[in-house]
């Protein structure tokens, strides 16, 4: 499958898994910014992706990137974003939202199973009492250390031969 035929709108995406579901498959979902693609998500998504599992990734829009992390991001624009994680083999659909969280997202799509990362352990997630109020479940996924945007940023701006 192209990685541009994986973007879809929101109402797109819908009737599509309506239609996967009924030929039994499963459908996942994550989000989040993925402003600098970087090893950490590569080895998240991937275990994310499931057997006969659809991992689907709700990406945060620019404008909700901005409310979310401050001035000056996201790095890169949301439609480069979305490329770039459409065309990872382990993700099957990408659907930006506008919104600070993806709890309407999560509402019209209902998702089986609900995916973070294990550092969101203990802490309040979007969307989650509303998946297991219908049966579906939430998983978190071993966090990668020493992996974070924020990380790499304050990284390169504090090298100096990077200015």
């Amino acid at each position: 499958m192209n990685s541009q035929t994986k973007i879809l709108r929101r109402g797109i995406l819908k009737k599509t898994i309506t239609r996967l579901r009924r030929s039994g498959k499963t459908i996942a979902f994550t989000n989040g910014c993925f402003d600098i693609l970087h090893f950490g998500h590569i080895r998240y998504l991937e275990a994310a992706q499931k057997k006969n599992r659809i991992l689907i990734v709700g990406l945060n829009s620019d404008g909700s990137v901005r409310k979310i992390k401050g001035y000056g991001r996201p790095l890169v624009a949301e439609r480069h974003r979305a490329a770039l994680i459409a065309a990872l083999g382990c993700v099957d659909y990408v659907t930006i939202f506008p919104e600070e969280t993806p709890l309407k997202l999560i509402e019209a799509l209902r998702p089986d199973v609900l995916i973070k990362g294990a550092d969101w352990k203990n802490k309040k997630i979007a969307g989650a009492d509303f998946v297991r109020s219908y049966g579906g479940k939430v998983e978190f996924i071993r966090y990668v250390k020493n992996f974070s945007t924020t990380r790499m940023i304050e990284s390169i701006k504090s090298d100096p031969y990077h200015r």
